[in-house]
């Protein structure tokens, strides 16, 4: 099973926000990141399995409702910092958040501390060895675990923007992952996908069980028998 680290959060207080975002030109100094102050993710999760069993066994059980009416735009236009959610007013871009706290082997920009300059994430999905760059086209993408599509059809579709805004940026439902992977799995359910690696999926139905108790979205009944299945292996 992967590691997830103890997470690397640097003292954000003073940064502007209009140096966080991706793209623009990297700092031309690095420096190695520092260790965390907080983490990037909320305290106990994802909940252990035990506790994800008992969350599992309080979600509503319905059929995906509205989608048709799903579209991107209405979790916002793009990252953004300005929510309440994990990693949120920290002065950094979500993405950049994501990196900091999933690669390994991670160097950061002198000037602006939360750009990533390169690092090394060891995909959760697939178990791969992925080089990360700054410079260069990335095999690294930010996967919604509980994509948006899957929020809406089992209960986003009944937010407010805010509350959508949040839950597109909030660190517990992002991993750093390999593209292909996060391609494949789109909007599926874990009935209809699971990590490739076996040794993820106990931690990844963990995780999906916590998001989905989090924001007191629905579980399908095939769905629920998936988690269920997964979260009986797992200790």
């Amino acid at each position: 099973m992967i590691r997830f680290r103890t997470v690397r959060l640097l003292a954000l207080g003073t940064l502007a926000l209009t140096g966080c975002a991706a793209g623009g030109a990297a700092p031309a100094a690095t420096t190695p990141a520092p260790r965390a102050v907080a983490p990037l993710l909320s305290a106990g999760f994802p909940p252990a399995a035990e506790r994800a069993r008992a969350q599992l066994a309080g979600l509503k059980v319905a059929w995906g409702e509205h989608w048709r009416t799903y579209d991107r735009k209405k979790f916002g236009d793009g990252w953004s910092d300005a929510t309440d959610a994990p990693g949120g007013r920290n002065g950094c871009d979500t993405r950049d958040d994501v990196l900091r706290r999933d690669l390994d082997e991670l160097r950061v920009g002198d000037r602006n501390p939360c750009v990533v300059l390169s690092g090394v994430l060891h995909d959760p999905y697939t178990g791969k060895r992925l080089p990360y760059s700054y410079r260069k086209a990335s095999r690294i993408q930010t996967d919604h675990v509980v994509a948006l599509g899957a929020a809406w059809r089992a209960g986003a579709w009944a937010w407010t923007p805010q509350r959508r805004l949040a839950y597109a940026n909030d660190l517990d439902v992002l991993l750093a992952t390999d593209k292909d992977a996060n391609f494949d799995k789109s909007s599926k359910t874990p009935d209809k996908w699971l990590p490739p690696r076996a040794a993820y999926r106990c931690a990844y139905a963990r995780r999906w069980t916590g998001i989905k108790t989090k924001y007191a979205l629905s579980v399908s009944p095939p769905e629920k028998k998936a988690l269920q299945t997964l979260l009986a292996g797992c200790r």
